[in-house]
């Protein structure tokens, strides 16, 4: 069964529908979210990018920027398409939230090289260590940034012993964030395990 894996403009509203729309997208959207979401230490989060969410992003970056014609809504289509799994991978946007200024300064960075230090696992198989910032780098001599885009590479065996119902972890092997591994609730398994194309 093939899977869809890429937006076009036939998948969009355009700016007069989704100011229509947009009120029971949103919510729709925000809800469906809730399954697609990892915090790591109250401070880390992950967000499991897919087709909706992406088409969400989209259509709320052209109602802001009032993009309407077709080259530019081309062009944000193709900057967001590479976040979206591609049926042999989640793909994540990975987030340090800290509501104080000062305290985000300072972790940021502590938490230098943070995004190497993510892992997911499926039961006891190898650790899966996610590709990052594939568009371009997000850090510097001093700190991360507080936004990060991974994609993490399943083999097949983490696939099915996934879809089977093993035990997922997502982990961060930073001392800065504690506690730092998370077992991943049976809801939030099953809406990744979907992101895996069927053979």
């Amino acid at each position: 069964m093939t899977q869809k894996t890429s937006l076009t403009r036939d998948d969009l509203w355009s700016l007069e529908q989704y100011s229509t729309e947009r009120a029971e997208f949103r919510k729709k959207v925000m809800a469906y979210k809730k399954n697609r979401e990892i915090t790591v230490a109250d401070s880390a989060r992950f967000c499991f990018e897919d087709l909706t969410t992406i088409r969400y992003q989209i259509q709320e970056i052209l109602r802001v920027e009032k993009i309407f014609e077709a080259a530019d809504i081309e062009e944000e289509i193709e900057s967001y398409n590479p976040l979206i799994p591609d049926g042999k991978n989640l793909k994540a946007t990975f987030m340090l939230e800290y509501g104080d200024i000062e305290e985000r300064k300072v972790m940021l960075q502590k938490l230098k090289g943070v995004e190497r230090q993510v892992w997911m696992q499926v039961d006891d198989l190898p650790k899966i260590v996610p590709i990052s910032d594939e568009d371009l780098e997000r850090e510097n001599e001093e700190k991360t940034s507080s936004v990060h885009f991974m994609r993490f590479e399943f083999s097949d065996e983490s696939i099915a012993a996934l879809r089977a119902g093993g035990n997922l972890q997502l982990g961060i092997d930073s001392e800065f964030l504690q506690p730092n591994v998370v077992q991943v609730n049976d809801a939030v398994k099953a809406a990744l395990a979907a992101d895996f194309a069927t053979v």
